[in-house]
């Protein structure tokens, strides 16, 4: 694993607030489904500057947040802690983490997040974090980072197309027994 030096406190002047406006989207709180359980659209690929506002913002729903796992590929070389607000978490960086992916993990449990690389176009990153956050949503994130999505059906859609098959099949000869009654 590549790292830096072994700790690092980001510096806070009053220049440079923490940030409040974490660009972050979760999905609701409930059993978790999917691959994400929402997505983060950085604005650099600076994890000591990144981490302290979307840190912050997690402990909320997970109690206490304790470690953050990446995708070892995707970041520069990254120190091991980072302290915010005086609680020091563990970053690890894993070649086996799924790309594209951060997890937080946290005394209340886990979240992982889709990242958002911090170049995309804001339009493109807003409809990318939407569709990860829907509550529904089971993408992967090589699918949400590149829109290919297989189109989703409701039930009364595909009650109607098999409505429709089965017409057009006793039209070209087929024929469905009655039910059983």
């Amino acid at each position: 694993m590549q790292s830096g030096p072994h700790t690092i406190t980001p510096a806070r002047n009053g220049t440079e607030p923490l940030r409040s406006a974490t660009r972050l989207r979760l999905k609701p709180k409930a059993p978790a489904t999917g691959y994400v359980d929402g997505a983060w659209w950085p604005r650099t690929r600076d994890l000591t500057r990144e981490l302290p506002a979307l840190l912050t913002v997690l402990a909320v729903r997970l109690n206490v947040a304790e470690r953050f796992t990446y995708h070892l590929e995707d970041w520069p070389p990254t120190p091991r802690r980072i302290t915010v607000g005086g609680k020091t978490f563990r970053l690890e960086g894993f070649r086996s983490q799924a790309a594209g992916t951060v997890t937080v993990i946290g005394q209340g449990g886990r979240v992982t997040l889709l990242v958002v690389p911090p170049e995309t176009d804001p339009e493109a990153a807003h409809d990318v974090q939407m569709a990860a956050a829907h509550r529904d949503n089971t993408d992967s994130p090589t699918t949400l980072l590149t829109g290919r999505r297989t189109p989703r059906y409701d039930s009364a859609e595909i009650a109607a197309a098999l409505e429709a098959a089965m017409a057009r099949w006793e039209v070209d000869g087929g024929h469905v027994p009655p039910p059983r009654g």
